[in-house]
């Protein structure tokens, strides 16, 4: 099973005055670190892909476990925790060192250009199951 891995420094456009992420920034950090998975580790990058179908995020969870600040360097590593015909339920965990800073689980739904449920194209497929973490 591979890690998608990507860094991200904490700038000060993602912080509040307090000089703390803005919890809805992360969302968009994470948005960033699966557009650069589809981009770098799969080979379709979203402009392409968005010219016949989209992946919308359908569900999204996310536990918060610390404060990360303006100047952090955070680590998101990126994984497939359950491979569907249509969608991709993944997990996410950003870090600065050690310490944890959040843990996501989303699922992504290939749909076509009226909105439904569009099965992955085969070579994307074999990408994304390269990604699979397997059942233990």
């Amino acid at each position: 099973m591979n890690v998608f891995e990507m860094t991200q420094k904490t700038l000060f456009k993602h912080c509040d005055p307090a000089g703390i992420v803005f919890y809805p920034r992360y969302f968009e950090m994470m948005n960033d670190c699966v557009e650069a998975f589809f981009d770098t580790a799969l080979d379709h990058p979203f402009e392409d892909l968005h010219q016949t179908a989209s992946i919308p995020t359908a569900q999204i969870e996310t536990r918060f476990a610390a404060p990360s600040r303006h100047g952090d360097v955070l680590r998101f590593k990126l994984v497939i925790k359950k491979l569907g015909r249509a969608s991709a339920r993944y997990g996410m965990t950003g870090h600065c060192e050690d310490e944890l800073r959040f843990e996501t689980l989303a699922t992504l739904v290939h749909v076509s250009r009226d909105g439904r449920p569009k099965p992955w194209p085969v070579a994307l497929r074999a990408r994304l199951s390269s990604f699979e973490e397997m059942a233990s």
